[in-house]
């Protein structure tokens, strides 16, 4: 996941999730270890689209939801996969076998919001180094049709077991399966409730 990426999902999930839209540059370049130049080209790019409003200390997110489409429609979770196989057993097995991973996607939205709004048949983790290798031992690679995702941590182990509620969104919205619009529905009605 691109730095860019990451700062758009620091500042969603203060926005979102912790309700905060008040945030400084200095305060994400401490945060997430990137430089100020960095955080600045992100923020810029956010107050040309009219999402955020750059005072003389600080910055407020005004629309969290342009934010959010923005990043889905940059995404690309293929490039961020590093490791996929097949694991012939169901699904909420698969879940119960991992290390400490992060879910991700239909997995996330599950032990996130405790409901499942589809079937689904795959699951991606977000995994360290570390934790790859242990998954590569429980699930060795087999050339079948993969159902097993693993992607590249990019610091989401910081939030929680499942990330931010905008990882799951962006995540959700750059899936194929047809019941990613179900969970992405189901999704979109949440944030509508605030």
């Amino acid at each position: 996941m691109k730095k860019i990426e990451q700062v758009y999902r620091e500042i969603l999930f203060q926005a979102i999730e912790n309700k905060k839209r008040v945030l400084t540059q200095l305060e994400l370049s401490k945060k997430l270890g990137f430089s100020l130049s960095t955080i600045n080209l992100a923020v810029k790019k956010l107050e040309k689209m009219n999402s955020i409003i750059i005072g003389k200390m600080n910055f407020r997110a005004i629309d969290a939801k342009k934010i959010l489409y923005l990043w889905a429609s940059t995404r690309n979770i293929e490039k961020d996969i590093i490791y996929k196989t097949r694991a012939e057993m169901p699904v909420t097995d698969i879940e119960k076998s991992m290390p400490e991973i992060v879910y991700g996607a239909y997995s996330a939205y599950k032990f996130k919001f405790e409901e499942v709004p589809a079937d689904y048949s795959e699951v991606y983790v977000y995994a360290s180094h570390e934790e790859l290798e242990i998954l590569k031992k429980r699930f060795p690679e087999n050339g079948k049709v993969p159902n097993l995702f693993v992607l590249k941590s990019s610091g989401i182990e910081k939030y929680s077991k499942t990330g931010t509620i905008a990882q799951i969104f962006v995540d959700l919205w750059n899936l194929q399966q047809w019941y990613a619009s179900d969970f992405l529905k189901a999704l979109e009605e949440r944030l509508k409730q605030g």
